[in-house]
């Protein structure tokens, strides 16, 4: 690994730190930089899940007190975290690169555009009549699709914040804290049990995960705080811009 390759992937890593600690979607800067740095696309999921999950353990802390007042029902959602999250990394440890390169630029696209659509559908679905938020049949449904989504998070990754904050709206929270601070322990719990899977599969290219992981903390400290300075908004549409510039390079690039 020459220094602009080390640069490269140490920005990208800061990037998506930062970007992670404000609005989500840092994947979507990651995971695409390691494609261009010359990995392939199986592996480069794997060190950008690796690399990136240490990001988590300081956001996790920051949101420390929203989740001693979070209900003890929704904690029960780490299980299909850890179920789906194990199953998505199984799945893409048995995917070829070659198929896999095919579907990366389409699943960027389409986390893209999830991304884009998250203040709407968190709208409608947050319309959704609050007693049924109550209701055993509800939150097995939350559960299900908590497993959906921590199967695509295992296999992909990006997006799944906005997935999983979807799901906290249809169980009826309306604290956006509250809610980032629970995405974040089962954001961690898919990401955290793909990444040992992954480890353990040996498919993570080991020298760009020890300084990409120190990138993404210092990202999420250091960065966040210049990204709060220039707003959400701002920070979305940046991110917006760079899904759509990723996934359309790498349409070229195939």
């Amino acid at each position: 690994m020459d220094l602009p390759h080390a640069a490269a992937a140490f920005g990208a890593a800061f990037l998506a730190g930062a970007i992670n600690s404000v609005a989500g979607g840092g994947t979507l800067v990651s995971f695409p930089t390691l494609i261009w740095l010359g990995l392939d696309s199986v592996t480069a999921n794997a060190t950008s899940t690796v690399a990136i999950w240490p990001g988590t353990v300081g956001s996790g802390w920051g949101y420390r007190q929203e989740l001693r007042g979070a209900e003890p029902r929704f904690l029960a959602l780490i299980v299909p975290s850890l179920a789906g999250g194990l199953a998505g990394a199984l799945l893409l440890r048995r995917t070829p690169a070659s198929t896999f390169d095919r579907l990366v630029p389409y699943l960027i696209l389409f986390a893209t555009l999830l991304f884009m659509a998250q203040e709407p559908i968190q709208r409608k679905l947050g319309t959704a009549d609050a007693a049924r938020h109550k209701s055993a049949a509800w939150f097995a449904g939350v559960m299900v699709f908590q497993l959906m989504v921590g199967l695509y998070g295992g296999y992909f990754g990006a997006g799944i914040g906005i997935l999983m904050l979807a799901a906290l709206s249809i169980m009826g929270l309306r604290d956006i804290h509250e809610m980032n601070g629970l995405k974040v322990v089962f954001g961690g719990s898919v990401n955290g049990i793909a990444a040992a899977y992954f480890v353990w599969a040996r498919m993570v290219h080991w020298p760009y995960v020890a300084l990409m992981a120190a990138a993404a903390i210092a990202g999420g400290y250091g960065g966040a705080g210049a990204a709060r300075k220039i707003g959400r908004t701002t920070v979305r549409r940046i991110v917006i811009a760079i899904g759509f510039g990723m996934a359309v390079s790498l349409f070229i690039k195939k």
